[in-house]
């Protein structure tokens, strides 16, 4: 099937508008390349420092003409997600050899559960935690002394921190290994309702821990398809993952294969063999708007907006919010996986997952199938599936078809004929609105304003009924520069109940929602934010505004406002405690939310 012209066209504009960052990235990495292998620049005492602890492996090493890997570990048992990887380093290490190379762990990065820290003040570090994760990388590649790297991230802010760095060192080969969901528990949809039941005061703090503990449950990333499993489905749709490795659970026989083989992929991929396949020829505008398709199809998670515009620049793409939206109006919406529907991602696997979405997208034109990816030249091999034969990795093509056409539909007859992101412009600014998980009706909200400038103090007026009516809620100075623009999913439980109860509700904020953010209609990321001139700073209480997915508008009706003094909010508390006093410099030199909300890139 040919390239849709529309996807082509938007394309040809991304390359246009990237032409003059992406060639001087590319020149940079043209040249990085041609110095060859890592350790032949190193000194002697150098390389002594690098290998003194290799045992075995130090031969190998001095000779330089076997493969290195580098592997970046995010892991920590904290987090669910990632705790299969304190074992990873040895199994890469085992297959390296196996291959006839070495690998070495290069360094380990932070890695943040927002889970833990949604509504709490660890979550005002969680976004900027990215530029440190890519610093990290940075850090630990910076030996010089690596053919390839292995990247072990799976979680919201990690591997978008994590592709910064592969790309800024595009010249080497990286291959993303993830360590795949936990086993279904409690459904996702009976959590929530148990959640807005919490909220409603309805039932008590131990009704909702045994909900919330059966929900998350062991080892893997939790089941809903938020961010974390947003980044899977990106790194397959963008060729940085083998075929068909994302959702695979953790500790089967399949899981442990794929990573073997990826650790092998990763030594035939380096430039002293003959299939040199560096991060920069991956990275480019097509993969990028092979991502974004991706992110579309599935309903996926609105943070990926503000990183995928990040990672983008980091291999000299230039991304805008705009094209988000475009490709949403083109791509169909072929899965329904919670909080889109009921469906967990196990289901959405079992059903055919990536590999049959992405069979049927390039069937219908809307992935570029040309592209480079760590299996090869060429998109096609994502849509065949991984199985074990005789306790050997083969590939093979996919039923063709879904099995479960409530969690799964072809191209042709899509859930929606557009994806699960709408841009909103008007005089508030420019924001973005999540709406595959929001009923049709909900679509356009025209209310008066509650205002505040904490998520504690929208939930604070619920309890004391002080928004029992049609309102539009606008919590504000929750941007990277007021406040390192922490998630606001706190929210979603008292919105929905008040949505529940007739009214109609809208959020708008500078700030974030999670990537579980559900059914209540929210205008996020709203750029410029209220500490940086955005018209969001003037508004009142009782002004009207109009949120309308519909129509892409964002607009206070309102006259006047643009004449008022902006709010000057006290945010004093911001700066100090739990290391917020560390990331002063980061709230400072932040960039906008519609440019990645960077500090690195």
């Amino acid at each position: 099937m040919p390239l849709d012209a529309r996807i082509a066209d938007l394309t040809a504009r991304i390359q246009d508008r990237s032409r003059k960052t992406r060639s001087i990235y590319m020149e940079r990495m043209r040249r990085a390349a041609e110095d060859g292998p890592r350790r032949a620049h190193l000194s002697c005492g150098n390389q002594a420092h690098a290998y003194a602890a290799m045992g075995a492996d130090k031969d190998a090493l001095v000779d330089a003409r076997v493969p290195n890997l580098g592997i970046v570990t995010a892991y920590n048992d904290m987090l669910s997600a990632h705790q299969p990887f304190e074992t990873y380093p040895r199994k890469i290490k085992d297959a390296a050899r196996a291959a006839g190379a070495t690998a070495q762990v290069a360094g380990g990065v932070p890695a943040m559960c927002d889970g833990v820290t949604q509504g709490q003040v660890g979550m005002e570090l969680s976004l900027f935690s990215r530029d440190v994760i890519a610093l990290a990388t940075g850090v630990a590649l910076s030996h010089n002394t690596f053919d390839a790297a292995v990247y072990l991230g799976v979680c919201d802010k990690i591997v978008p921190g994590l592709v910064i760095a592969a790309a800024t060192f595009g010249y080497l080969p990286g291959i993303f290994i993830p360590a795949g969901p936990m086993v279904s528990g409690l459904p996702n949809d009976e959590k929530s309702r148990v959640r807005q039941q919490f909220a409603a005061g309805e039932v008590g703090r131990d009704v909702l821990m045994k909900a919330e503990m059966d929900s998350y449950h062991g080892p893997g990333t939790c089941t809903f398809y938020g961010t974390a499993n947003s980044n899977q489905m990106l790194m397959e749709f963008m060729g940085l993952h083998l075929p068909g490795a994302s959702f695979v659970n953790p500790g089967t026989p399949l899981r442990e294969a794929l990573t073997a083989a990826a650790a092998e992929r990763a030594v035939s991929i380096t430039g002293l063999g003959n299939d040199y396949r560096p991060v920069c020829d991956i990275l480019d505008e097509r993969a990028f708007v092979n991502g974004i398709v991706g992110l579309m199809a599935t309903g996926g998670s609105t943070n990926l907006v503000i990183h995928l515009v990040a990672m983008a620049r980091a291999a000299g793409v230039m991304l805008d919010c705009s094209d988000f939206a475009e490709i949403s109006a083109v791509t169909p919406l072929m899965a329904r996986v919670y909080p889109n529907g009921l469906a967990d991602v196990n289901h959405f696997h079992a059903a055919g997952g990536l590999g049959y979405m992405i069979g049927e997208l390039l069937e219908a034109g809307l992935l570029h199938p040309d592209t480079e990816t760590v299996a090869g030249t060429g998109l096609h091999r994502y849509a065949q599936e991984p199985k074990l034969k005789d306790g050997v990795l083969v590939y093979e093509d996919g039923t063709g078809e879904s099995l479960n056409t409530k969690i799964l539909r072809p191209a042709t007859d899509p859930f929606q004929q557009t994806g699960g992101l709408a841009e909103l412009r008007g005089n508030l600014g420019r924001g973005i609105m999540k709406v595959s998980a929001v009923a049709p009706e909900r679509h356009v909200v025209e209310a008066p304003a509650a205002i505040f400038e904490s998520q504690a103090d929208v939930k604070k007026a619920f309890q004391n009924n002080e928004l029992n009516r049609d309102v539009v809620v606008v919590v504000r100075f929750q941007g990277p520069k007021s406040n390192g623009m922490p998630e606001l999913h706190a929210l979603t439980p008292v919105l929905a109940v008040l949505q529940d109860r007739g009214h109609k509700v809208a959020l708008v904020t500078d700030g974030r929602m999670s990537g579980a953010s559900g059914k209540v209609p929210s205008a996020i990321h709203v750029a410029p934010e209220a500490l940086d001139g955005g018209l969001i700073g003037k508004l009142e209480d009782g002004d009207i505004i109009r949120v309308d997915a519909t129509r892409g508008v964002l607009e206070v009706l309102t006259e006047g406002v643009e004449d008022r003094a902006p709010a000057t909010p006290d945010l004093s508390a911001n700066s100090h405690g739990i290391g917020r006093e560390m990331f002063e410099i980061f709230r400072r030199t932040a960039g906008s939310a519609a440019d990645g909300a960077g500090v690195v890139v």
